[in-house]
């Protein structure tokens, strides 16, 4: 019986570590990067919503991040198709022009967030429209060219 339990546990962990994508990878790279986007943008969104209480200050920290963030995935694209690991469909490859559109789309309207937020007495009512900017150039790549 332990013969087996020790088999079956050396299988589970040899095969367990088969799928993982090396963390320094580009494409784990790019991964954390957008992990941590949707992050920031639920919980802005969220403070918009009335999910979670508006904090004038943790909101433009959270749009200074943001703007920080939109600019970093994209280097860690590689120019050909990268493989199963890849959550990126095959479109991206073939319409290079057209994601980083969408790529500067997103810059773009996450630089109005950031100043949006640099006003004194920050309104909720003031950063829908430029929060819904940012999460709709969110929605517009990942239609396009994101397997879900």
């Amino acid at each position: 019986m332990y013969k087996r339990f020790t088999a079956i546990l050396c299988i589970t962990l040899i095969t367990a570590g088969c799928d993982r994508v090396d963390p320094d990878s580009p494409v784990a790279k790019r991964k954390a990067i957008f992990k941590e986007l949707l992050h920031t943008s639920e919980n802005l969104g969220g403070m918009l919503r009335g999910r979670l209480p508006f904090d004038a200050g943790a909101f433009a920290e959270g749009a200074v991040k943001l703007d920080t963030l939109a600019h970093e995935p994209w280097q860690h694209f590689a120019k050909q198709p990268e493989g199963a690991n890849s959550s990126a469909r095959p479109e991206l490859w073939q319409r290079q022009a057209r994601f980083e559109d969408l790529a500067r789309r997103l810059e773009a309207s996450t630089a109005v967030l950031r100043e949006q937020t640099r006003q004194q007495a920050l309104q909720p009512a003031s950063l829908k429209a430029p929060m819904d900017a940012v999460e709709a150039a969110c929605k517009a790549c990942h239609q396009e060219f994101r397997n879900h």
